[in-house]
């Protein structure tokens, strides 16, 4: 068979946010590569016979080294035909996508990317929480917590200073440095909002302020995989507007 890799976005979480296109692709699967944030029952869609393969990591603690997927998917595309490689969320939305698409296409592998509703966007949505509102935010930054090095991005230190509304993936590791950040730049009073995972059944989230975030997720017991929101538009949660009102009639 012809090898051939194709990159598939598997959503944010719900299991229900994959594409039809994507749904598609995994039917006319040989191999599928899995990761952790997919969610593991769109393997139901690929062919009984084809293998299926768990290359997900969770915490920093990979089954796989990248360099070892990347060889992974040329040999079994050589040796099987079509590899489909879902991912959670987006393929190219820090999801190293096009590294491996860029590998397998030294060998001579066709490649196809099927994006995916990214966590960035549908994990707040899910919550209430629009990136962009009319009035309240008019961009948005979508930044990783964590670099290649291990360090904070200096594009978060732009974006402390701007009035976009800030979502960092992969940042509770680097919680203290992201809040310590906005508050070194004058912002500890934005709203903000953790969202444990996003769109699944036991989705979870903490409302407050970049001040005191650090207390309520101890205090609450959020933990990764999650997404930071940071911004005025975390005040048109629900909760928070609930809050406010509470506040406001106790002050009066």
């Amino acid at each position: 068979m012809k090898p051939k890799l194709t990159l598939v976005g598997a959503g944010p979480g719900d299991g229900e946010l994959i594409t039809l296109k994507g749904i598609r692709t995994l039917r006319q699967a040989n191999v599928v590569l899995y990761d952790d944030l997919a969610n593991h029952t769109l393997l139901e869609f690929a062919p009984e016979q084809a293998l299926k393969i768990y290359v997900g990591k969770r915490a920093g603690k990979a089954s796989f080294t990248q360099e070892e997927i990347n060889e992974l998917i040329v040999r079994l595309a050589q040796e099987y035909g079509h590899v489909v490689r879902l991912k959670g969320g987006d393929p190219y939305v820090f999801g190293r996508g096009f590294e491996e698409f860029e590998y397998a296409r030294r060998y001579a592998i066709d490649c196809e990317v099927v994006p995916g509703v990214s966590s960035s966007i549908a994990v707040p949505a899910s919550q209430g929480i629009p990136v962009t509102s009319r009035g309240v935010s008019e961009s948005f930054w979508v930044i990783t917590g964590t670099t290649r090095n291990g360090q904070l991005s200096d594009d978060l230190q732009l974006a402390a200073k701007s009035k976009a509304t800030v979502v960092v993936l992969m940042g509770m590791s680097k919680l203290h440095e992201i809040c310590e950040l906005f508050c070194k730049a004058g912002r500890g009073h934005l709203p903000m909002a953790i969202i444990q995972n996003g769109t699944r059944a036991d989705e979870q989230c903490v409302i407050g302020q970049v001040c005191n975030m650090e207390s309520l997720a101890a205090e609450q017991g959020v933990g990764a995989p999650a997404v930071l929101v940071i911004g005025e538009v975390v005040a048109l949660h629900p909760s928070y507007l609930a809050e406010s009102m509470r506040n406001f009639s106790m002050a009066y």
